[in-house]
């Protein structure tokens, strides 16, 4: 039987990340926000080349908030908003942890899909675009929010081999990392527990789709890094809702014969859909290119997991098709214009060629 494994200290990080504009520029939003406001940058505390980085780096931003009593637990009196340049805001919640390990359980329950978190956050997030103005190109915030709970453990009460995790303590770990206080079956824990990583034998990551547990006294970059991924997924999501709204419209333009044949415009129509797809790929490009992992393999291997817990590669190849079915559309839908366009010149053509024959006739019939 596991012995009870206490917390000498720790924090649950509660973060909510949000679509909120198309573009952020950050240097207008750090001298728009001064107080409380700095570029967020990798720490490097284990071994790292100085390419690897964020590139550009984002805002960072601490606010004062009401203290939010979760269950036994209590968050700090604080906010941080992190702001990236492709139009994104995470938003995290510091909550102190101590005590058993047996009581996280209930926490992350707690957490999970959190109604009065989630209300605070999006008033945080208003305020925050208020504040922007116009460093914040065409804003508006989408109707849905990708939440995720990085409980960061720094030490225990009692030595602690990171093994005993995924062995002695891997029934709790997995409690933590699907958010749920009752028992699992010996599959859900496997399955709960396997994606994890370890940089030395006093360290380990467990990364799962609702949360993930770091036990690390120097765990702030990796918590950095999932903080990222959880973003990505939210943007990656978004992208994908907007490319099937354009893909829809696209498709009825492509199918709906115009209101005047004659005049084969499709001018507004082909506009539209190379804006949006211009956007698409300008965003596309944005979110899969701020985080530079070229160098740091460790921060690089966390990435990775979160990449496949979060099946980034399967929302990323669903963008790209997306993205190239667009492209198909647009090309055939300027086909279709260039063709009406040559039928309306051959017919002014001909009505030209008609009016000069009659203009050379109507002398000798005046005769």
């Amino acid at each position: 039987m596991a012995t009870d494994l206490g917390i000498a200290k720790g924090s649950c990080f509660a973060v909510f990340a949000y679509e909120v504009a198309q573009a952020i520029d950050l240097d207008s939003a750090e001298r728009r926000l001064l107080a409380g406001a700095e570029r967020q940058t990798i720490k490097h505390k284990r071994r790292a080349p100085a390419y690897f980085e964020y590139r550009p780096a984002p805002l960072r931003v601490a606010r004062e908030a009401e203290e939010h009593v979760l269950g036994g637990y209590r968050a700090s009196p604080g906010v941080e908003l992190v702001l990236y340049d492709f139009g994104a805001v995470s938003v995290s919640y510091a909550i102190p942890l101590a005590g058993p390990l047996a009581g996280l359980p209930a926490l992350a329950h707690e957490l999970w899909g959190n109604e009065r978190l989630l209300a605070d956050a999006r008033r945080h997030v208003e305020r925050l675009l208020q504040d922007l103005g116009d460093a914040a190109v065409r804003p508006r915030i989408a109707d849905f929010v990708e939440d995720y709970s990085i409980f960061q453990v720094e030490a225990f009460t009692a030595s602690c081999d990171a093994a005993a995790l995924w062995t002695e303590h891997a029934p709790t770990v997995a409690q933590i990392l699907r958010s749920e206080p009752r028992a699992l079956s010996q599959q859900e824990i496997a399955d709960a527990t396997g994606s994890r990583l370890s940089f030395g034998p006093d360290d380990a990551t467990f990364i799962d789709t609702d949360a993930a547990l770091v036990f690390d006294p120097e765990g702030d970059d990796v918590r950095a890094v999932l903080e990222f991924a959880n973003t990505q997924l939210l943007e990656m999501r978004f992208l994908d809702q907007q490319l099937d709204t354009t893909l829809e419209r696209a498709y009825e333009t492509l199918l709906r014969r115009p209101e005047r044949p004659w005049a084969g415009s499709y001018g507004a129509e082909l506009r539209r859909v190379a804006r949006l797809q211009l956007d698409a790929a300008v965003l596309f490009e944005q979110v899969t290119n701020a985080l530079k992992l070229v160098g740091e393999q460790y921060l690089a291997r966390v990435y990775g997991v979160a990449s496949r817990r979060f099946h980034l590669g399967e929302w990323d190849a669903s963008i790209s098709r997306k993205l190239q079915t667009i492209d198909s559309i647009y090309a055939k839908l300027a086909d279709r214009a260039a063709s009406r366009r040559m039928e309306a010149l051959e017919w002014i053509i001909i009505v030209l060629i008609a009016v000069e024959l009659v203009v050379s006739l109507v002398p000798g019939l005046l005769r």
